[in-house]
């Protein structure tokens, strides 16, 4: 399982759910996950997520 938290926010992008806000797939491992990622709660840039 792969969980990344956001810095700011706290909210967590896990693996096996992806983001369906963000049209990301579940299964989608973060290093896959779009740069140009943000955060569904806050906003954030994929640059303020950290391992949870």
């Amino acid at each position: 399982m792969e969980r990344m938290q956001c810095d700011n926010c706290g909210h967590v992008y896990d693996k096996d759910e992806g983001d369906p806000k963000n049209n990301v797939a579940p299964g989608t491992a973060w290093a896959d996950v779009p740069a140009d990622y943000k955060c569904p709660e806050c906003g954030a840039g994929k640059d303020k997520f950290i391992i949870e």
